[in-house]
This record gives C-alpha cells, structure tokens and sequence, in this order.
C-alpha cells in the first residue's frame, strides 16, 4: 500500500502543490537547466529537453558548482522555476538555492519516494510540516 503521507526534513520553508516531474540523476541547474526557460539542457540528463517550471521536482540531490545556487535564484526571480523541490539528500548547492529563492524544499523522505512517485502524480510538499502528501 503507498502511503499518502511521507514524513521528511525541511530544508526551505513554504508550501506548494502540483503535479511530479522525477528524475532518478542528480540535476546540475548551473549548465544543466537554462533559467529562462527551465528547459533541461544537460544531453545526458534523463530529463534532458523537458521542462521543470511550475512542477514538483523530484531528484536524488544536486550536483555541480556552486554558482548553481543562483542559477535556482534566476529562475526564480524570471518565473522558471520548480514550485518545490524533493531530494534524497539536500546538498548544499540546492539547498542554498531554494532557501535564496523561497521554493519549497524537503529531503530525508521516511520511504523510497523514488518508487513511489510517477510523473504526473500530485503531490503536496508541506516543508513547515516536514511532510510530502501524495494526492495521486
């Protein structure tokens, strides 16, 4: 039976809700995802050529440098971004992004969020609460 609710660490405060978009790569937003769009332009990335603005991004953590941080920061400032972020585990590059841009951002999920979530499900993340709610 999935669980509708999954306990988790804050990492950004806030709240949003909508549909998934999951990636089971870690995402680099500096060269990877281009703020304007946000558009996936890392060729080698699973999520290569779609778009993560305005959805639930789900990832296993960030990578790359640390200018990444203001890439999320751009996005948020021109409309581009993911309304919240879901990782495995918040590295400091995204972490700081999404607390810089004010999105939503858990991780430490109490289950495999990866096997649980599809793209497309709507999810709610409550990161005051330390909680992702699965609507599906």
């Amino acid at each position: 039976m999935t669980p509708n609710v999954i306990p988790c660490r804050k990492i950004s405060r806030g709240k949003a809700q909508g549909e998934v978009i999951i990636s089971h790569d870690p995402l680099s937003f500096l060269g990877g995802v281009d703020p304007d769009t946000g558009n996936v332009r890392d060729r080698g990335h699973e999520l290569y050529q779609q778009n993560i603005s305005g959805k639930i991004l789900v990832i296993p953590s960030g990578k790359g440098s640390t200018v990444g941080s203001y890439v999320i920061f751009q996005m948020a400032k021109n409309n581009t971004a993911p309304l919240a972020i879901i990782a495995q585990e918040a590295e400091p590059i995204i972490a700081t992004g999404a607390i810089m841009a004010s999105i939503p951002m858990v991780d430490h999920p109490e289950e495999d969020f990866l096997e649980i979530l599809t793209n497309g499900d709507l999810v709610e993340v409550d990161a005051d609460s330390g909680i992702i709610k699965i609507k599906k």
